[in-house]
């Protein structure tokens, strides 16, 4: 099971994320993460498909991960208006 730290850093390399918030649920064991993802690669994607692109890039860590939750998952320029 992946620690916090390990588990951004996946998401960081594989997602060429801008922004990104991880938060363990779990107490700590690395089973339970919610995210914040901001990442160009879910330009022109509905939300259902950024969030199986973030599935499809992990999905071996997925195995040992009992909960993913996702908070958002939005491009650079849609993170860049909510902070206006």
């Amino acid at each position: 099971m992946p620690s916090k730290s390990e588990f951004e850093e996946i998401l960081k390399d594989r997602l060429q994320t801008t922004h990104l918030e991880v938060e363990d649920n779990s107490g700590g064991c690395g089973t339970m993460f919610s995210v914040y993802i901001v990442s160009p690669l879910f330009e022109g994607k509905s939300l259902l498909e950024r969030q199986r692109t973030v599935n499809d890039l992990i999905k071996e860590e997925l195995k040992d991960i009992h909960a993913l939750t996702f908070k958002k998952t939005i491009t650079p320029q849609q993170y860049e208006n909510l902070k206006k």
